[in-house]
């Protein structure tokens, strides 16, 4: 394992993130602000609690893992596609470096990213609403498999991507749009039952679901098929991150 690699790619990409702090950490705040400001106001007088849990803490957790998810793909896509389009990417491919140092550095950088936006956005959170977190080890567990895995999917779509409008085509018409329907903003108990049973084939769900129980104890799915369906989530983008770099895809083209 050629640790000195990985660090320096690591490194590099960590840095690039403090020179885009304002898109990187302080869009997504302010974001997450105005979220509790309009769904405070506009649903939270109307729903005073869901499973027994005040509405602005309920949706704290559905917060977090929409940030999460979009930041993952966006900061991993782009991290990978860069290279890509400068041609830096041979240089990568040509030195003593492994495709799995290559990996762990981008994916690395991009899921650490993310986790530390995450945490910011938990600490703002308390901010406007009183905060219990009932299984902490269970939350960190969450975050960061969803974090790698989300990674690995902006990994995914940088390589594939052959432009910059490409690296927003999923985040902005797939993976946002799941995630405002996989009950980050309410719980599927309310929902009629064809449409409970139509919603649990969206792969969001059980992200919330486990992660909103690590905080309060309530969860829509089981939290063994949470956890579950992540860690295949996760063994399925590493597949197709494996198959990419066997098969050279869009690398050596």
């Amino acid at each position: 394992m050629n640790l000195h690699a990985v660090r320096a790619i690591y490194r590099f990409e960590m840095a690039r993130a403090g020179r885009t702090v304002l898109q990187s950490i302080v869009s997504p705040v302010i974001s997450t602000s105005l979220y509790f400001v309009v769904f405070g106001a506009a649903i939270g007088s109307r729903i005073q609690q869901v499973g027994g849990i005040a509405y602005g803490s309920f949706i704290v957790p559905g917060l977090i893992m929409l940030s999460l998810l979009t930041q993952s793909v966006s900061n991993a896509s782009f991290g990978i596609y860069f290279p890509r389009f400068t041609g830096t990417i041979y240089e990568l491919l040509s030195a003593p470096v492994s495709y799995l140092e290559i990996v762990m550095s981008y994916v690395g950088a991009a899921a650490t990213k993310s986790i530390i936006l995450g945490l910011i956005i938990l600490a703002t959170a308390a901010l406007f609403v009183p905060l219990h977190i009932e299984h902490p080890v269970w939350m960190v567990l969450f975050l960061v498999l969803t974090a790698v895995t989300f990674s690995l999917l902006g990994f995914i779509i940088g390589i594939w991507a052959d432009g910059f409008e490409k690296l927003q085509l999923v985040p902005l018409l797939i993976v946002t749009p799941l995630t405002f329907l996989g009950g980050s903003f309410y719980s599927i108990d309310i929902l009629p039952p064809v449409w409970q049973k139509v919603t649990l084939f969206n792969p969001v769900v059980y992200l919330v679901s486990g992660f909103r129980w690590s905080f309060y104890g309530i969860a829509d799915v089981s939290v063994p098929v949470s956890l579950g369906m992540t860690v295949i989530f996760l063994a399925v983008f590493m597949a197709i991150v494996a198959w990419i770099f066997k098969t050279g895809y869009r690398l050596k083209s």
